[in-house]
């Protein structure tokens, strides 16, 4: 059975392909992504108020590792095997390090519908690994330079709307408690799933938008867009048992790395690294990766974590 958020996505995407005029105000879709934002960081911080932060201090560490490492495995493919121009292959490797808070929310959805529980203070690390692979893919593509506007990329990074709602949901979350976010919860917990779903709707659109790019940049992008987040969530998985993540946890650490930017890294890029093509980028990230996690990565992610876990014990 078909889970109906996926249903929607598929809605979105195939009256886009069919040119309906089906299309979410813009104004509705940046409501979407803000509720969808804070309630992940919500949910974060209400768990950081129940563990000291000390305890986590670990698992940052190694998912910013993580999240360095990505992007540097990714880039002498696209650069080398693709022939992709340095820009454009430091921006691609970029996105890919980063992730996808669309994917994220997916796969909360999946989990929950499976009953499956994982590691509450997954957002916190959901929003570590959002900074380092663009500070990699900025380096990658210019080296460290004094003409760098430096400020303007912190700026960005940090500043940025979603890493300012992720960070700040996660804030309200941890101060508040979880006595102190119940009389919100009607919004941001229990209409998460339907709220999801529209999100979902509008990012069927999106990706069908990028469809056509496919016959210009050909099947390697195609290709690289399905391999890469099969070996980064490999890697996540296994770092996630490392970790002695649970099974859960173990799932949401590999989708997480499995995920490719498509909000917070091409706003990094188009700053830092203009004269890369955008395109090529949110092509392969929004309309490749992102469907094929939707659609395939997310149940088959789960199982690579309940192998590790049985193959590795714990």
């Amino acid at each position: 059975m078909i889970d109906p958020i996926i249903l929607f996505f598929l809605l979105g995407l195939g009256a886009a392909l069919l040119r309906s005029e089906l299309r979410l105000p813009a104004v509705i879709y940046d409501f979407l992504s803000i509720v969808l934002l804070l309630s992940i960081g919500l949910k974060g911080g209400i768990e950081l108020s129940k563990q000291p932060f000390g305890a986590l201090l670990p698992q940052i560490l190694a998912v910013t590792a993580m999240g360095f490492l990505l992007p540097l495995v990714a880039f002498p493919v696209l650069h080398r095997l693709g022939r992709f121009k340095r820009a454009d292959s430091a921006s691609i490797a970029a996105h890919y390090g980063s992730v996808s808070v669309g994917t994220y929310a997916v796969a909360v959805a999946y989990l929950g519908n499976r009953n499956i529980a994982f590691e509450e203070h997954l957002p916190l690390l959901l929003v570590v690994l959002e900074v380092p692979a663009i500070l990699v893919g900025i380096v990658l593509a210019r080296g460290f330079s004094r003409q760098m506007r430096w400020g303007e990329v912190t700026h960005e990074v940090f500043l940025g709307k979603g890493i300012v709602l992720l960070i700040g949901g996660l804030l309200i979350g941890w101060i508040a408690g979880p006595q102190g976010v119940a009389s919100i919860e009607p919004l941001f917990f229990d209409l998460f799933k339907g709220v999801l779903a529209l999100f979902l709707l509008e990012m069927g659109i999106l990706t069908a938008a990028q469809v056509g790019s496919l016959r210009k940049y050909g099947l390697f992008l195609l290709g690289f867009g399905i391999a890469m987040p099969l070996f980064s969530a490999v890697v996540g998985v296994v770092l996630g048992w490392l970790l002695g993540l649970s099974v859960g946890g173990t799932a949401m650490l590999g989708i997480l790395a499995a995920s490719a930017s498509y909000i917070a890294v091409p706003a990094a890029m188009r700053i830092s690294v203009p004269e890369a093509n955008p395109t090529l980028s949110l092509t392969a990230a929004l309309g490749i990766t992102f469907p094929f996690n939707v659609l395939v990565g997310i149940p088959l992610y789960y199982a690579f974590a309940v192998q590790a876990h049985s193959f590795f014990g714990g």
